[in-house]
């Protein structure tokens, strides 16, 4: 039995998406399963079975036609190129999930019309964090998506300017090219105790200081739910995003949000050109959304 999965495309939903597709695959059980997709996503799914193939699709397909051979195919994204490629196998499912929900659920209702399950599947991430040695804090100012997501450098540097009085050490986190946002906070900085790792971490390390985390204060991103799957006690800063469909996914955090009139907007840039929605967010909101945690 082959599997094929083209699993989502940002990797707050990969995150998202593990438990459903943990489910699918213990489900049917396959000898080999190829996951079309990004690099880092082997680094995400650390499933057991007898085989796993990585492949970007375009490149890898144009070479070798035969992984699109499969008997089931199952794509977690709408676009063209999913629906060609479930279409080489024996069957073939499209997420055509679109209901009022979060996103771990939309995700979960998909794979449960394919083996016939009635369950939410909370994300899996088969990691070890690093283990809480002291009061370590986590500050994550990117957001991949668009910069209408992200809250301001100064902010989050009085917020950890803050909270660097309590906790032992504060981490500073972000991918590639964010590098310029987390050197604008460093420049803001009174306190000593704290790293920048941003741009330094795979997505491997990244999972495994995000999950050893005392606290985590973050934009509406793909660290944020890596935070959740962990259970990390999370504040997630919320401007254009729906916070209903993709709050983290854990029973200990905190949403800080405006609540405007113009939000959710959902774009990648503030349509409006005030950005307000998070410019009228002010550090001293994150820090009682930080007193008010469990």
């Amino acid at each position: 039995m082959k599997l094929i999965i083209e699993p989502p495309t940002w990797l707050g939903d990969i995150v998202m998406s593990t438990g459903a597709i943990k489910a699918l695959i213990n489900k049917i059980n396959p000898d080999e399963i190829v996951i079309f997709g990004n690099s880092f996503i082997k680094d995400i799914f650390n499933f057991e079975c007898k085989k796993i193939v990585y492949k970007n699709k375009y490149i890898d397909l144009i070479k070798n036609m035969s992984y699109l051979r499969g008997d089931i195919a199952v794509s977690f994204r709408k676009h063209l190129f999913s629906k060609i490629l479930v279409s080489f196998s024996k069957e073939g499912y499209v997420n055509d999930i679109n209901i009022n929900a979060h996103q771990v659920e939309k995700y979960s209702y998909f794979v449960n019309k394919i083996i016939h399950e009635e369950q939410v599947y909370s994300p899996v991430l088969d990691m070890n964090p690093k283990k809480k040695t002291k009061l370590i804090a986590g500050i994550n100012p990117g957001a991949t998506y668009g910069s209408a997501k992200r809250w301001y450098p100064e902010e989050f540097a009085k917020v950890a300017n803050e909270i660097g009085k309590i906790y032992d050490e504060v981490i500073i986190f972000g991918g590639p090219r964010e590098e310029e946002i987390a050197n604008d906070i460093e420049k803001h900085l009174r306190i000593k105790n704290y790293q920048n790792l941003c741009g330094k971490l795979n997505i491997k390390e990244l999972c495994e200081y995000i999950g050893g985390l005392s606290l985590f204060i973050t934009n509406d991103s793909g660290p944020m739910h890596i935070a959740a799957a962990f259970n990390v006690p999370i504040v997630a800063i919320f401007g254009p995003t729906d916070y209903t469909e993709t709050h983290p996914w854990s029973n200990n955090y905190k949403i800080v949000t405006k609540n405007l009139d113009c939000a959710p907007c959902k774009k990648r840039e503030c349509p409006l050109k005030h950005h307000n929605c998070m410019k009228e967010i002010k550090a001293e909101d994150v820090i009682k959304a930080i007193k008010e945690l469990k």
